[in-house]
């Protein structure tokens, strides 16, 4: 009779008083100032830069939940095909002991290493196609007119990774769990699937950074790339993962993240998309959010380069979370004697895209910190 009163109890559904559109307990904005972010840079209470970095470098690579791994890529070329000065292949990599995926690699024509770009793809409830956003699909791919669709929606119709292997970089990209030849894990099914690992004592956010830094692995151990010159540039979700990585691993030299910046604070407000579940369990870990605020994580990436991209129209990012994320940030490059490396730019017209505009501006940025020569 007990256990009956009990399923009685959680059957109910909750009163409307409780929940503000179903996402939000009514109590949340009572919580608000009670978080103070302890590992948040403030020179008051670091007085050393580097060692505020090792403390939040820390707290990010435990919240991962996932432990390091020596796995063999053992790597297999699949396809390839050639595209105007460079090739493109299609490659089975064993990233962990758990994931074997498929890789966009994109090869310029060249006698020596060259440096190398690591694309990180969105969520856009898009699922058919993951790397295929960022990589123009091979002929054979019945996900061309999918890619097709949704370069024309976000990227004025231009492959970003195409374009930066004519401009002489060697370029990849991979499906994240869920999307594409991993795929597709749509809606319901990611929250089952995150409520799984969270049971399992992991975490969907933590499996898609850890595979994010075995990718920068397996581009470090590549003849033909200089792993010297190493950047990654994601947009949406890919821009969270894309500074999320630069936070994690000196490997990567310069970072590009367009259209994902906020402070959770802003974020925090009802029919905001984080709030809903889907693509918010690809960038939540478990108990981070009491230790640094966004911005924070962020700003573990510094003193080395990074571009940030954000458009003031952007629905899914608060203006005035954008604007003090880049200030808190600023402080962070200031502190490491490095201003001049944090470029961050909020254009006032444009929205949640990554268009011909802001392409030029990520191009001759990258070429400059990675001191690539133009090309005819």
């Amino acid at each position: 009779m007990r256990c009956g009163l009990l399923l009685l109890l959680f059957a109910l559904p909750l009163q409307a008083d409780n929940l503000i559109d179903q996402q939000l307990p009514d109590f949340y904005q009572q919580l608000i100032p009670q978080t103070t972010y302890p590992l948040s840079w403030q020179p008051e209470q670091f007085s050393d830069i580097q060692h505020w970095r090792t403390q939040g470098r820390a707290a990010l690579r435990e919240a991962l939940l996932w432990p390091d791994e020596s796995v063999d890529f053992a790597a297999k070329l699949l396809k390839a095909e050639e595209r105007n000065g460079y090739s493109a292949q299609l490659w089975s990599v064993q990233l962990t002991k758990q994931s074997r995926v498929q890789l966009l690699v994109l090869q310029p024509e060249a006698a020596r290493p060259v440096p190398a770009v690591l694309l990180l793809h969105d969520h856009g409830a898009r699922f058919d196609i993951g790397k295929e956003k960022l990589i123009k699909p091979l002929a054979a791919d019945s996900r061309g007119a999918s890619a097709e669709q949704w370069v024309n929606k976000h990227f004025s119709g231009n492959y970003v990774g195409d374009a930066l292997a004519k401009q002489g970089y060697l370029v990849i990209a991979a499906d994240t769990l869920g999307w594409s030849d991993r795929g597709p894990v749509e809606f319901d099914a990611q929250q089952a699937l995150a409520g799984n690992m969270f049971m399992l004592g992991r975490s969907l956010a933590g499996m898609a950074a850890y595979e994010d830094l075995r990718l920068v692995q397996f581009i470090k151990q590549l003849p033909q790339a200089d792993s010297s010159r190493l950047a990654v540039l994601g947009f949406s979700m890919g821009a969270f993962r894309a500074w999320q990585l630069a936070a994690l691993t000196d490997d990567i030299k310069a970072g590009v993240a367009v259209a994902w910046l906020n402070s959770y604070r802003y974020l925090l407000t009802p029919g905001n998309n984080i709030l809903k579940g889907q693509s918010a369990f690809y960038m939540l870990h478990p108990g981070l959010a009491a230790k640094l605020d966004l911005p924070d994580i962020a700003a573990l990436a510094a003193p080395k380069a990074m571009l940030f991209i954000n458009g003031a129209k952007d629905k899914l990012m608060p203006q005035a979370g954008v604007e003090q994320a880049y200030q808190h940030m600023a402080k962070v490059w200031q502190a490491h004697g490095a201003a001049d490396k944090l470029t961050t730019t909020l254009y006032p017209h444009y929205g949640h895209e990554f268009n011909a505009e802001q392409q030029q501006q990520v191009f001759s940025w990258l070429a400059t910190q990675l001191a690539v020569p133009p090309r005819d």
